[in-house]
């Protein structure tokens, strides 16, 4: 196998494969299966509505992740607490939530790391990723929301919903690395268009993507 075959499948195996667009049906989330399965992917990301369906489908063969408090992040901490225990019994591997992000914005950090530690509890041993919605916070919010993350116990800080003003940036990866403790890992989300901006992103040291493009990459030029 070639060198370049290797690094394509690193990225494959970086990659959260995602669909998360309203309209989604269920023929379009077991194709996303389909591809996730075929290719090695580190998961599917779906909707929650379709996590039970999709563990049945998957039959345990990959990760299935979902979104919680997704996308504006601002209902109740209870109401994200009970998102996430329901996704957990319906078989979810992984979860993504939102942070509160106006509460952030207000200077009330206590609420969102409690929030973020509810969401732990509730997790027990799955992996927790914490979105953050870059594109609306100041290099200052950032750089709070890396301590946050760090001291809940959450597995990774994620860039983004895909769903505001931008997605993932280089800066903020770089920005993460320097200010995040050494248990949190990073997800770049939002944006990621080319192999090569997946490649850039896992160099500055994202060890996951969000992304619906890059198996569909894959796939068009190597079948």
């Amino acid at each position: 196998m070639q060198e370049h075959d290797i690094d394509i499948e690193q990225i494959l195996s970086a990659c959260d494969h995602t669909l998360l667009k309203p309209e989604a049906e269920w023929e379009e989330i077991r194709s996303l299966c389909d591809d996730a399965m075929k290719y090695h992917t580190a998961s599917v990301c779906i909707p929650p509505c379709y996590v039970k369906q999709a563990k049945a489908y998957t039959g345990g063969r990959m990760a299935v992740c979902t979104v919680i408090g997704f996308p504006n992040g601002n209902m109740t901490t209870a109401a994200k607490v009970f998102e996430t225990k329901d996704a957990l019994e319906n078989g979810a591997d992984e979860i993504d939530m939102v942070i509160n992000i106006g509460m952030l914005k207000a200077g009330d950090d206590g609420y969102v790391r409690d929030e973020i530690r509810a969401v732990r509890e509730a997790c027990g041993g799955h992996i927790l990723k914490v979105i953050i919605e870059t594109c609306l916070l100041t290099e200052e919010e950032k750089i709070r929301m890396c301590g946050i993350v760090t001291v809940t116990g959450a597995d990774f800080i994620k860039t983004s919903t895909g769903f505001s003003t931008g997605g993932a940036t280089q800066a903020d990866i770089r920005l993460f690395k320097e200010h995040i403790g050494d248990s949190v890992r990073i997800k770049a989300a939002g944006g990621i268009s080319s192999l090569d901006d997946a490649r850039e992103f896992l160099s500055l040291g994202a060890t996951r993507l969000g992304t619906s493009r890059i198996v569909r990459l894959v796939k068009d030029f190597y079948g």
